[in-house]
C-alpha cells in the first residue's frame, strides 16, 4: 500500500496525517508549540518551532511498527494563514513570526486604505484587515526599521516550514492571497501595491499552484524525520483552502460551515469576476483556476465554551447541551448574539459585544444554551443571506467542527440555512485536504474532484424542516436588527469594560 502524508500546521500545534489512497487515515501525531503575548494585542510564534514540531511529528510516523518510508510518496502542507516570517539574505527569520490573530496593525489598516483607496478591493478583493499580512510588514517596517533593513523576502508559516525541509522558496496562490498583495484574479503579485509601499518584487517568493511538486526532502531533513529523500514535496495551501478540499467544496453549488473557536461559511466559486465588494473574503482556492468566498464569525464556538466555563465549568458538553433538542426553534423568544470578542461579517467590528436579548423570568438555563445555539447559526447566516443576495446557489452545507458533533445542531443548522446539511464520516479537516493535494500531485488521481470521491465520506443528511424555517426567518430578521440598536450603546460601555 502506498501512502501520503497531510501536515496541517495551526495556531496551537502541527499535525501530520498518513492517509492511503482509499482516503483512510492509517496513522497520526500531533505536536504543539508556545505563543507568545508580549503586549496587548501581540501573538507571536517562533518559526523554527514549527519545523521542529513537524520534523517530531514526521518522525513519530516513520517510527511506527511495520512502516517501510519508502512507501510514503509524497507530502504537502496545510498551514494558519496570513502569519509574517521575515528571512534575512542568508535565509533566516530575523525575528518572531507575526501571526494572524495579532492586532497591532490598526493604524497600519488605515494607511493602506488611504493609500490605495478603491484599488484595494479591486486587486486584492479584500479589505485591509489587521490579520492579514500587509499590515503587518508595514508595522515591522515603521516600529523595527534596523530589524526591517535585514529582511530579503517573506514566507507564510507553511512556507517557510517546507523551505526548511527542501531549501526551496515558494508561496501556492491560495495563501499569497491572504496577503493583501496580490492581484487575486490575476495570480500575480501586484505591482501596483508593492510600488505604492516601496516594496521590491524580490521581496516575495515564486508562485505555485497547491498541487505542484516544488522539490524533495534535502538529505539532512529526510534523515531527521524518517523518510525517504525520494519522497516528493508538494506546495500545500491556506488552511481555509484545504479545509475545503478536504470537505469535498470543490464545486459550484457546495458551501462548507466550519464551527470551531471561530465560525466559517465558505462557497466555491468558478468565477474570478465575481464581486462581493468587500463584504465577505474573496481568496484563490486550492483548487486550479477556482476561487472561493468566505465569511467569518469571531466567536462561534468560543461563545459556548465561554457559557461553558462561566455557568457549567464542571459539567461535560454533553450535560450542557441536554435537554436542548425538546426546546423549541426560537429558544422561548431568547436571542443570543455572539459578538463577545466584537465581529468580522458582515460588520468588521471590533468594539460591538454580545448580547441576550428577551431574558424572562421563565427562561432556564436550557433556553440560554439554544439561543447561543441559534445565536452562533444566525450570524453564520449572515454570510450565507450575503452570498445569496449576490446570486449565489447554495444547496448543500457540508457542516464540520463543533458544530457537527451534535444531531440537534445540524438540524438547526439545515432550519436556519433553508437548505440539506451534512456531516462528514471521518472529519480530518485541513489535513486531509494537504493529503489530498499530495495524492493528486502523486498522480493517484486526475483531478482533486475524482480524489474527493474516494477521500471524502458524508454522513447523515439533515433536509430543514418547513415550521422551523418559517419561524427561523422572523427571528433572523429580528437578529439582524441588534447589531445597530446596541452599536452606539457598545460604544459607550467601553470605558467600563475590564
Amino acid at each position: 500500500m502506498s501512502y501520503v502524508i497531510g501536515v496541517d500546521l495551526g495556531t496551537s500545534a502541527v499535525k501530520v496525517l498518513l492517509v492511503d489512497k482509499n482516503g483512510t487515515v492509517a496513522a497520526e501525531a500531533t505536536r504543539s508549540y508556545p505563543m507568545f503575548h508580549e503586549q496587548t494585542g501581540w501573538s507571536e510564534q517562533r518559526a523554527d518551532d514549527w519545523v521542529d514540531g513537524t520534523i517530531a511529528a514526521l518522525r513519530e510516523l516513520t517510527e511506527a511498527e511495520g512502516m517501510d518510508a519508502a512507501v510514503i510518496e509524497g507530502i504537502s502542507f496545510s498551514g494558519q494563514m496570513h502569519g509574517l516570517v521575515l528571512l534575512n539574505g542568508e535565509g533566516n527569520p530575523i525575528r518572531n513570526a507575526i501571526l494572524w490573530n495579532d492586532t497591532r496593525t490598526t493604524e497600519q489598516c488605515r494607511e493602506i486604505e488611504r493609500t490605495l483607496g478603491e484599488k484595494l478591493l479591486s486587486i486584492t478583493r479584500n479589505p485591509a484587515l489587521e490579520g492579514f499580512t500587509l499590515p503587518k510588514i508595514l508595522w515591522v517596517r515603521e516600529n523595527e526599521p534596523e530589524v526591517f533593513a535585514q529582511a530579503e523576502l517573506f514566507l507564510l508559516p507553511k512556507d517557510y516550514v517546507r523551505y526548511r525541509l527542501t531549501g526551496e522558496l515558494h508561496m501556492d496562490y491560495s495563501d499569497a492571497a491572504g496577503t493583501l498583495l496580490l492581484d487575486v484574479a490575476g495570480k500575480a503579485w501586484s505591482g501596483e501595491v508593492l510600488d505604492a509601499f516601496e516594496l521590491q518584487a524580490s521581496f516575495c517568493p515564486s508562485l505555485v499552484e497547491s498541487h505542484s511538486l516544488v522539490g524533495m526532502l534535502l538529505p539532512q531533513y529526510a534523515e531527521r524525520t524518517g523518510l525517504s529523500a525520494a519522497t516528493k514535496v508538494f506546495a500545500g495551501g491556506a488552511d481555509n483552502a484545504c479545509g475545503a478540499i478536504g470537505s469535498g467544496i470543490l464545486s459550484e453549488g457546495l458551501t462548507l460551515c466550519s464551527i470551531g473557536t471561530s465560525g466559517v461559511i465558505l462557497a466555491y466559486e468558478n468565477d474570478k469576476s465575481k464581486d462581493y465588494a468587500g463584504k465577505v473574503h474573496f481568496f484563490n482556492h486550492g483548487q486550479e483556476n477556482s476561487f472561493y468566498a468566505m465569511g467569518v464569525t469571531l466567536a462561534a464556538g468560543y461563545s459556548l465554551s465561554w457559557f461553558k466555563k462561566t455557568f457549567a465549568a464542571n459539567e461535560s458538553f454533553d450535560e450542557l447541551l441536554a435537554g436542548v433538542g425538546e426546546v423549541r426553534p426560537g429558544a422561548g423568544g431568547l436571542l443570543f448574539t455572539p459578538y463577545l470578542v466584537g465581529e468580522r461579517t458582515p460588520y468588521a467590528d471590533a468594539a460591538i459585544r454580545a448580547s441576550f436579548i428577551g431574558v424572562d423570568g421563565a427562561h432556564e438555563r436550557v433556553h440560554f444554551v439554544r439561543a447561543i445555539m441559534e445565536g452562533i447559526t444566525f450570524s453564520l447566516n449572515e454570510s450565507v443571506d450575503l452570498l445569496r443576495s449576490s446570486g449565489k446557489q447554495i444547496h448543500t452545507i457540508v457542516s464540520i467542527g463543533g458544530g457537527a458533533q451534535s444531531p440537534e445542531w445540524l438540524q438547526m443548522q439545515a432550519d436556519i440555512f433553508n437548505t440539506t446539511v451534512v456531516a462528514l464520516e471521518n472529519e480530518q479537516g485541513p489535513g486531509l485536504g494537504a493529503a489530498m493535494l499530495a495524492a493528486y500531485g502523486c498522480g493517484w488521481f486526475d483531478s482533486l474532484s475524482e480524489c474527493a470521491e474516494v477521500f471524502v465520506k458524508h454522513a447523515e443528511s439533515y433536509a430543514p424542516q418547513a415550521d422551523a424555517v418559517q419561524t427561523y426567518k422572523g427571528l433572523f430578521r429580528v437578529y439582524q436588527q441588534v447589531y445597530t440598536q446596541t452599536r452606539e450603546l457598545n460604544q459607550d460601555l467601553m470605558p467600563y469594560r475590564l
